[in-house]
């Protein structure tokens, strides 16, 4: 137990040590003359790196004017390292080089995957990666029938791939100018490659994977068709669940919220309203693109929008937040508690105790990580600052997601620090963050069994 518990603290030092290599390496690139049309700031440079390669989308700078063919090259390096994940990049490399991966090197990608055995890893991430090039290369061949035809033959091509390495790593960074993908907001095919591609990845690649599996069993005949959905992973069907009804929710609320607003899609018509309506929904949960005005929207829709940012994607992918199935499980556990049961039960299956204190930590780490930076930016920057926006901010930066009220340009220079720091632990999750403090072991662990009192609560 304690050799598991050891192997576990070494892979968070090594997935934690990795990114912020990346990011360093990244921003010494990204600060060289070659990558830049004009003279850059280091802090703009390391701010670039980090969004980058956590994936998150908010920039100082506009990228498209900003960096050269090099330095874009770099930026779509390090989303896509940061997209898969340093420790699979590294195993890529590996393959590259037809090395043969160390059982020590299986221990470590079992435990960053969190994976059941040690059997059969190496062959799982070779999937996620065959995977995740095989979606961006179709993403890149769909963004082709709008960018070709607009740009020309070879920057259509560029812009194809960087966009859809982008959507789908979910770093929502950009290489058209400062609106982001708001001159396409009528346009079907960005707008449906770019919402495929995001669902894709932050729905997870274990939900993938069990999807697939239960589909070649329905073909073979194994399983009754009715059957199909029930014989999922619980893990896959709160990852559907979860993310059909709040791409739903989000749909809704902002198409109400904003049907009215011209600075926003008050000018569209019913259609488009639903589409932009639909890509807001989804791109607040992880992506960081946008076809509308960020800044323009309604009070109501930054603060619902900060929670679907808040909440993030699916575990097992590039999203980030809490997750989908950490805000189900603990809505289950708190609906169970209403009802005057005990077990927080779902589908048939009982959530363990142990399942519902990790993802009580993850929330209440994330939240304090979210309210502690809000108070920061806020120390920071001066009262014309709306707080909606700060928190429209930060949520973003935890979040991993990258819009913002046209506010992460104008922070001063120790806020991007804060804002910086927040996508950092946001990237690796929060939890992993806690548990490098924490160290190797539990103190309780030398504790067999303590006296039982209550408190006071509520």
């Amino acid at each position: 137990m304690r050799k598991k518990r050891n192997t576990r603290w070494n892979t968070l030092r090594v997935t934690a040590a990795g990114f912020l290599g990346v990011i360093l390496l990244g921003a010494v690139l990204l600060s060289l003359p070659v990558s830049n049309t004009q003279p850059i700031a280091f802090t703009d440079a390391l701010f670039t790196s980090a969004t980058s390669v956590c994936v998150t989308g908010l920039v100082t700078v506009v990228p498209a004017s900003q960096f050269t063919l090099f330095g874009k090259v770099i930026l779509l390096l390090l989303i896509q390292i940061g997209g898969l994940g340093v420790i699979a990049c590294g195993t890529l490399f590996l393959f590259l080089l037809n090395k043969k991966i160390t059982i020590q090197e299986r221990v470590v990608l079992k435990e960053a995957y969190g994976a059941d055995r040690l059997g059969g890893i190496v062959k799982l991430v070779r999937k996620v990666i065959l995977g995740t090039f095989a979606v961006e290369g179709a993403g890149a061949v769909l963004y082709a029938f709008q960018f070709i035809p607009e740009y020309g033959l070879v920057r259509g091509i560029g812009y194809s791939v960087f966009h859809a390495v982008s959507a789908f790593c979910n770093a929502g960074i950009d290489i058209l100018g400062s609106s982001s993908l708001s001159s396409y907001v009528t346009n079907p095919i960005i707008n449906v490659t770019t919402i495929l591609l995001i669902i894709l990845s932050g729905i997870g690649f274990t939900v993938w994977f069990d999807v697939i599996d239960n589909n070649r069993r329905l073909v073979r005949g194994e399983v009754p068709k009715r059957w199909w959905f029930t014989r999922l992973r619980l893990q896959s069907k709160l990852a559907v669940i979860m993310t059909v009804l709040l791409i739903f929710a989000g749909t809704v609320f902002v198409f109400l919220a904003e049907y009215r607003n011209p600075d926003t899609i008050g000018e569209l018509s019913i259609g488009q309203k639903l589409m932009a309506s639909m890509f807001q929904s989804v791109t607040t949960r992880t992506a960081g693109f946008c076809t509308v005005s960020q800044g323009a929207l309604h009070t109501e829709s930054k603060l619902f929008c900060a929670i679907l940012m808040f909440i993030g994607g699916s575990p097992g992918g590039t999203a980030g937040g809490v997750k989908t199935t950490t805000f189900a499980m603990l809505f289950l556990a708190c609906l169970t508690f209403v009802r005057g049961g005990n077990d927080t039960e779902c589908m048939g299956r009982k959530i363990t105790v142990a399942n519902f204190r990790t993802g009580f930590a993850v929330v209440m780490v994330a939240f304090a990580v979210f309210i502690t930076g809000t108070i920061a930016v806020l120390f920071l920057e001066p009262d014309s600052i709306l707080l909606e926006n700060v928190i429209y901010e930060t949520a973003s930066a935890v979040g991993t997601v990258g819009l913002t009220a046209d506010l992460t340009p104008r922070l001063c220079r120790a806020s991007q620090y804060v804002l910086m720091v927040m996508m950092y632990i946001g990237r690796l999750g929060p939890l992993t963050m806690a548990l490098m403090f924490a160290g190797k072991t539990h103190p309780r662990d030398r504790i067999r069994s303590l006296p039982e009192e209550q408190i006071m609560v509520g």
